[in-house]
């Protein structure tokens, strides 16, 4: 595939693993926060083709799996009111909540309509004055610019049947959370190329330094991510801790100021509590109060729903990197993609779903 291929090419990649191996001389630990670099990392195999003294971690990158039950049991309650039309991005619609799935309320008889952006729903609450049209906003900064130019778009044209319930969480706090915590063994980063696309380099300065730690923003392709392994192994061994850019083809040092502006304009940064893992301070974005009117919990007011975990579902410690999918006891058994306990085993980017996909029944 053009553009693709060349960063797939199968000479450059074991070059690569060669001048890893030739370059390490002691055990490292790297995680790789996004879900999509961890599923193209399991899918072709690059930790196999890495020295055994470089372990990858995988990380919580992955938006849908970090959204906690609470927030699917509210999204359905409120899909689930009278003239209502629930629009979601697809892979949300078979995450468990409490007792149900969004595709399950949809079955019931509630208007779930899956949509590829955020102006998609917008459009749907114009076409359809006499609904109230709620769009679940997912996602980590990658998404939140779109998310937030819907809202901004919906004030200004007047529109009012328009609703957002906000799920959007921020990487540097969780890298906070980890880097912090008393079980932590990462040594060094990867980044998500597409979050700094939108964000830039400059939010990973403080905690390079604070924590010292490298971080390298990576993009998704086989030799992107082992280019980011080789600068990350290259820092670790000389005793740095700096942010590099291997993504720069994508990825400038200040990102999309005007992707940024939008965000500052529509969103307010708040306590995000995170699937299996808990609150995790100033880590989400909820929406300013001059957009509150737009607000899905206020209007339907379902912010008082909480919900506990399933304790068979280990999906914050994976998600933190403290353990792998196969080694939860309910992995490939009682949690499937057909049946699963927790997000990380049906979203497109969750480590649990990566493993199953491709790795079911690995030991390493």
């Amino acid at each position: 595939m053009k553009f693709v291929d060349e960063f797939r090419n199968a000479k450059d990649v074991h070059t690569l693993s060669e001048a890893i191996k030739a370059k390490v001389t002691r055990p490292w630990k790297i995680m790789e926060i996004c879900g999509g670099q961890t599923h193209a990392i399991v899918k072709f195999g690059l930790d196999t083709l890495l020295p055994q003294e470089v372990s990858l971690i995988h990380g919580p990158g992955c938006p849908v799996c970090v959204t906690p039950l609470e927030s699917i049991d509210r999204a359905i309650a409120v899909a689930m009111e009278k003239d209502v039309i629930f629009c979601s991005f697809g892979d949300m619609v078979r995450v468990p909540g409490s007792s149900r799935d969004l595709l399950t309320a949809k079955a019931e008889g509630a208007d779930v309509r899956i949509v590829y952006a955020p102006l998609d729903a917008l459009k749907i609450a114009v076409d359809n004055p006499s609904k109230r049209v709620v769009f679940f906003s997912v996602g980590f900064e990658t998404t939140a610019p779109a998310t937030a130019m819907a809202v901004y778009q919906a004030r200004e044209a007047g529109v009012r049947n328009f609703f957002l319930l906000a799920a959007h969480v921020l990487v540097p706090p969780a890298m906070r959370l980890i880097l912090g915590s008393a079980d932590n063994r990462i040594q060094g980063f990867l980044a998500a190329g597409h979050v700094c696309a939108v964000m830039g380099c400059t939010p990973y300065e403080t905690i390079a330094r604070e924590f010292n730690v490298p971080v390298v923003v990576t993009g998704f392709e086989p030799l992107d991510i082992l280019r980011g392994i080789y600068l990350c192994v290259c820092q670790l061994e000389a005793g740095t801790c700096n942010v590099e850019n291997e993504y720069a083809r994508a990825v400038r040092l200040d990102g999309n100021i005007l992707a940024q502006q939008m965000m500052a304009k529509v969103f307010k940064v708040i306590d995000r509590p995170w699937r299996g893992i808990g609150v995790i301070k100033q880590s989400g974005l909820g929406l300013a109060d001059v957009y509150k009117d737009f607000d899905a919990e206020r209007a339907f007011d379902v912010g008082g729903i909480t919900a506990e975990e399933s304790p068979a579902c280990i999906s914050g410690v994976v998600l933190q990197g403290i353990k792998r999918p196969h080694e939860c006891p309910a992995f490939g058994l009682a949690c499937t993609p057909q049946h699963p306990l927790g997000a990380p085993m049906v979203s497109s980017e969750g480590a649990c779903a990566a493993y199953y996909q491709y790795r079911r029944g690995a030991t390493v």
